[in-house]
């Protein structure tokens, strides 16, 4: 007889990471001399990483939207950014990270008509992003002259081949989406007519991609541009308390721990983040106050950001009220 985990464990082990993460490097910095940096940030400095965190989401919406066009989904790049926003505000106020694209998925579904298209953009959406995150990084490393052997992390050598790698799985799901979706035909065990379904509306959005490729190029420019702007928006943040720390030297920092991040055993990235930043920073000879600062600014002021996120959808679901019994009347998107 199989027993079943209990609902609350993963969040709590979860916690639990983030939690002895956190005390243990706070274990090992003077909380009063943090302090005091933190009240001497320059607010100028503070307001122009703001600024930088909302032309990445403007940003950010415009390349969703040449992969949404690229399936003849025209939507604007306001309503993409307001969603992308919304989206933005579920995955830092909820215990996961994928709170978000269910907003992006349920936004984009009805244009596209299909949960299954709208998914597809999405997931490579994704796929893009990360790679554009690792190619950051590869050429962080290789401009950073103190990012050697001898700082303990990820070398360019193994940065360069984790974006080659990536490339070559990701390109035949584009230029060969027939072999692809072969791959995925074990799923039809689940249900047979139901995968076959949504395997074919996945192969059809494929192709079409495979079709435009500017817009896949435009959405990986685009993606490039979203990662330097993050990069810069931390080194705002490092600027603003006078940290002697480089755009070369967070332009690796930076994507490696928002892939640490990815990794589902934190909460939402408490503790595996901070502590990243600190293995990096003390390799620099900074002190881990530097670290723990420079982390612990910027998702402040990303949450703060994301509160308008929460306004948003606020205003969407006053606004949509009077629709949503009528939505519940018509047939869903498959």
């Amino acid at each position: 007889m199989t027993s079943r985990v209990p609902a609350w464990l993963t969040p709590a082990l979860k916690a639990t990471v983030s939690l002895v993460l956190l005390g243990v490097l706070f274990s090992r910095v003077d909380v009063g001399r943090l302090w005091a940096v933190a009240r001497e940030a320059s607010p100028a400095w503070l307001a122009a990483a703001v600024g930088l965190y909302v032309v990445m989401i403007v940003v950010s919406a415009w390349r969703w939207g040449l992969l949404l066009k690229a399936q003849h989904v025209p939507i604007g790049t306001r309503a993409l950014s307001v969603s992308f926003l919304v989206a933005t505000f579920f995955n830092n106020f909820l215990p996961s990270n994928i709170g978000g694209d269910v907003v992006r998925i349920a936004d984009t579904a009805p244009a596209a008509g299909s949960k299954t298209i709208a998914t597809t953009i999405v997931l490579i959406d994704r796929g893009i992003g990360l790679l554009a995150l690792v190619l950051i990084a590869a050429i962080g490393a290789t401009a950073a002259a103190r990012f050697g052997r001898e700082s303990g992390g990820l070398t360019a050598g193994i940065l360069w081949a984790g974006f080659g790698a990536g490339a070559l799985v990701a390109a035949p799901a584009v230029l060969m989406p027939e072999g692809f979706m072969r791959l995925l035909q074990p799923l039809r065990v689940i249900h047979r007519e139901w995968v076959d379904e949504r395997l074919g509306r996945m192969e059809a959005a494929l192709a079409r991609f495979r079709e435009t490729p500017a817009a896949l190029g435009g959405c990986f420019a685009g993606a490039i541009v979203v990662q330097a702007v993050i990069v810069a928006f931390y080194a705002a943040i490092a600027s603003s308390m006078s940290m002697p720390i480089g755009l070369a030297e967070l332009a690796v920092v930076v994507p490696i721990s928002l892939i640490v991040q990815m990794l589902p055993i934190s909460v939402n990235g408490f503790g595996v983040r901070e502590a990243t930043f600190a293995f990096y920073f003390t390799r620099l000879g900074l002190p881990l106050e530097s670290a723990l600062l420079v982390s612990f600014t910027g998702a402040a002021l990303i949450l703060i950001v994301s509160l308008a996120g929460g306004v948003a959808y606020l205003i969407r679901l006053r606004d949509a009220r009077p629709e949503r019994a009528a939505q519940g009347r018509q047939s869903t998107y498959v």
